[in-house]
């Protein structure tokens, strides 16, 4: 193993038992061995996400306690195992990819799990996008390929993914419809290029949807909401139009009749996830550069609206649950 200082111990927060936020606990925690196919990564800036929650609380349950969850961060190589050969000493990396254990001052993590940083762009960035701007890509460019001339509705517009999705569909040539849960989340999804938002709380969605479209529907939905906007998602899809089902905010869709899709014009429904697009690495690759160059050439701006310390990860969930987030949010080390 080359390396330079790597400790045998590190801050973290773990859980020892899923449930609330109060699970979170900064503690000292071991440092595990570096093998021959892993790297020891010092993080400068951790990202936060809605599936930090799931693993949290249960929902997507976890195999062994205590736990490091997280699977998003950035920092500086300081060992790599001795069969590494594409990382050094000294790179910068960015990573959003399992295994979990991203809410750590430092970690070991496999080489193949991570990508090299573009000088252009810092480490909170890379914290904040590399999860959210990796879903986007996959979610535009490759389960619905997005084209000029497209409307999309996008739920959520003002979250994380939302505003980048925003920046990244006006560049390919959409019209962006997002739904927010106030005005001041629509002044901010506007800002990012979402051309009509929707109050979901206080207008029919699907019924504003069939109005900006002349009757139409859009040909695709993206929809990290789940239980609430189900229906909503349905009734505002074209003939033969997709919804992209890629999160469960309000709670998992638990049946859906088949059915239904027939009869509200043979509608196509997925529910894919970012792991199983970066499961193989070229694409992988392929996905972050995409990502690096809407970013360095300043097509999709990254907004970090939060910052935590990561011993107060605790309130950092508890926003985030609360919808009192907006934009990408971080933990620091």
């Amino acid at each position: 193993m080359t390396h330079t200082d790597s400790p045998a111990h590190t801050h973290a927060i773990r859980i020892h038992a899923q449930g609330g936020s109060d699970q979170l606990v900064y503690e000292t925690s071991e440092l595990p061995p570096c093998g021959p196919t892993d790297i020891v990564l010092h993080q400068h800036a951790i990202g936060l996400n809605f599936i930090d929650v799931y693993h949290r609380s249960g929902l997507y349950p976890l195999p062994t306690f205590p736990a490091i969850i997280g699977l998003e961060g950035a920092g500086v190589v300081t060992a790599i195992g001795d069969s590494v050969t594409s990382l050094s000493v000294g790179d910068r990396v960015a990573y959003a990819s399992p295994p979990l254990g991203a809410y750590a001052v430092d970690r070991v993590i496999p080489a193949a799990s991570v990508v090299k940083l573009p000088d252009a762009i810092d480490f909170d960035t890379a914290a904040a996008m590399m999860l959210q701007g990796l879903t986007v890509q996959y979610l535009i460019r490759q389960t619905y390929q997005v084209k000029a001339g497209d409307t999309v509705l996008i739920h959520a517009a003002a979250g994380g993914i939302g505003l980048i999705a925003c920046q990244w569909l006006k560049h390919l040539g959409a019209t962006v419809i997002g739904t927010v849960g106030n005005s001041d989340k629509a002044a901010l999804a506007t800002q990012n290029g979402c051309d009509h938002t929707i109050l979901y709380d206080e207008e029919d969605v699907a019924a504003r949807v069939k109005d900006i479209t002349g009757g139409k529907g859009v040909p695709v939905v993206y929809d990290s909401i789940g239980r609430d906007t189900l229906d909503a998602s349905l009734d505002s899809l074209s003939p033969r139009g997709l919804l992209v089902s890629f999160g469960n905010a309000s709670g998992p869709v638990d049946a859906l009749n088949l059915g239904v899709l027939a009869q509200k014009g043979s509608l196509y429904v997925t529910r894919p996830t970012l792991m199983t697009y970066i499961s193989e690495r070229d694409n992988m690759l392929a996905m972050a550069k995409d990502l690096f160059d809407v970013v360095g050439n300043g097509v999709v701006n990254i907004s970090v609206n939060q910052r935590y310390a990561l011993a107060d990860a605790a309130q950092a969930h508890d926003d985030l649950e609360a919808r009192r987030t907006t934009g990408s949010t971080i933990l620091m080390p």
